[in-house]
């Protein structure tokens, strides 16, 4: 049987692949499992159309349980994570399918400390969701309440504006896109609070636009827009501001590993950086290794997902993590990934550098990277094909010394993730075509 959780959370098409009934039996689920009759369950969303109708779901669910639901209403991810920590709740739902278009929904269970589930808790819950309606209803006496909660929202604001505080960018001009995503609120009232000037760009949701040619996944309005302001910096969140990416002044997008960079760069430079280590995925650009270890530093490295930077960050003691494709983990601020903070982080190095986000980007080289997909049908058994490993194989002694390979199975779709990394751009272009197109062949 197909899991029904992926690497972040319940996914689907709203009201087609992913039902009401599914939340439904998710609320009944995670009442059961995490919250317990009587306790708290806190729930928010982003500005889909559907969002409404899950959270409507995830209710009733969870008070026929006798769970006490606090409906937060439109927030970001990071802000229900923060919720869920703040105390009184025993897990919190986030309605959202993130950097995915409007169709799109998703279902997000966060625990006590506001992260994703262990993978064992997980398991249990998935187990409990598909036999939600065997699991024991309470009495009427005993029904949870739904409760508005959207003044919970202020929470979250009131901690991040106290970060921002802390950042001189009086003088500075920044252009923010929010994706007409779940940041349209509280994006401007946070990074003003830095003494910056806030132009915001896609802040009016309709429940259809969000991630629509803006954002995190599509910052071209955003570089625009910066261009036509003469602004510093531009920064474009995705649907639920987990994720930032980032523009200079000439509207020029900096690579999310040069983010990583930067913030690492600073914090080896005074000191701050725990225990010298930046954690990142095995994706992260061979380039931001080179300049993280000749500035004294450490990269750990994971398998692609926040989940797994985050255990590693954990496990190491790093202060600092995240993905090129925007998600940042700031431990000292927050355990979950939160493209806001990322915005103040980053303009907090630029007044300290006196210098703008383009001039600290040069300083992380980095090295001629290309990324393929192909669709295949046997994607787990390409290391048992010895044709395609001795290709890459003798690719592999191509690139040397500063080149690598790596290949991955998609755990979702019939897909093999080839991603080729050397000093060579042509070479590099040429030897990614070459796996793609033989894997195509041999693992058809």
């Amino acid at each position: 049987m197909t899991r029904l959780f992926g690497t972040d959370g319940i996914r689907g098409i709203a009201n087609d692949e992913l039902l009401p009934s599914l939340a439904y039996a998710l609320g009944r689920a995670t009442a059961h499992e995490i919250v317990g009759v009587g306790g708290s369950l806190v729930v928010g969303r982003d500005t889909r159309r559907s969002g409404d109708m899950f959270v409507a779901a995830i209710t009733a669910g969870a008070t026929s349980m006798g769970v006490d639901v606090h409906n937060a209403g439109v927030l970001p991810t990071p802000a229900l994570a923060y919720l869920a920590d703040s105390g009184g709740f025993a897990a919190g739902i986030m309605v959202s399918a993130s950097h995915n278009p409007a169709e799109d929904n998703g279902l997000k269970v966060l625990d006590p400390r506001g992260l994703k589930l262990a993978d064992d808790v997980e398991d249990d819950l998935e187990n409990a969701v598909l036999r939600a309606d065997e699991l024991p209803s309470v009495p009427a006496a005993q029904v949870g309440r739904a409760i508005e909660a959207s003044m919970l929202r202020g929470r979250y604001v009131t901690h991040r504006v106290a970060l921002a505080r802390a950042v001189p960018a009086g003088g500075m001009h920044v252009v923010v896109d929010a994706a007409n995503g779940a940041a349209f609120r509280v994006a401007s009232e946070i990074l003003h609070a830095t003494g910056a000037r806030v132009t915001m760009i896609n802040d009016a949701p309709d429940g259809d636009n969000i991630n629509r040619e803006c954002g995190a996944t599509d910052p071209a309005s955003l570089s625009d827009a910066v261009r036509a302001s003469g602004a510093d910096v531009g920064f474009a969140l995705d649907g639920d501001a987990d994720r930032c990416v980032a523009v200079d002044a000439d509207g020029t997008l900096v690579d999310g590993d040069q983010v990583l960079g930067i913030l690492a760069l600073e914090r080896l430079s005074r000191g701050a950086l725990d225990r010298d280590s930046l954690v990142v995925s095995v994706l992260s650009n061979g380039g931001l290794q080179t300049a993280v270890e000749s500035a004294g530093g450490r990269i750990v490295r994971t398998p692609v997902g926040d989940k797994h930077i985050l255990a590693a960050m954990l496990v190491s003691g790093a202060g600092l993590g995240g993905e090129k494709s925007g998600h940042v983990i700031v431990r000292e601020h927050s355990l979950a990934g939160d493209g806001i903070v990322t915005a103040v982080e980053l303009l907090r190095v630029m007044c300290a550098a006196g210098t703008g986000l383009g001039t600290l980007a040069r300083a992380i080289e980095l090295l001629p990277q290309a990324q393929r997909a192909v669709r295949v049908r046997h994607r787990d058994q390409w290391e048992n094909d010895d044709v395609l490993r001795q290709a890459i194989a003798d690719a592999e002694r191509q690139l040397e010394p500063h080149g690598r390979i790596l290949v991955r199975p998609s755990g979702t779709e019939p897909v093999l993730r080839v991603m080729v990394e050397g000093d060579d751009p042509d070479a590099v272009v040429r030897l990614a075509d070459g796996i793609v197109a033989l894997a195509a062949e041999r693992l058809h």
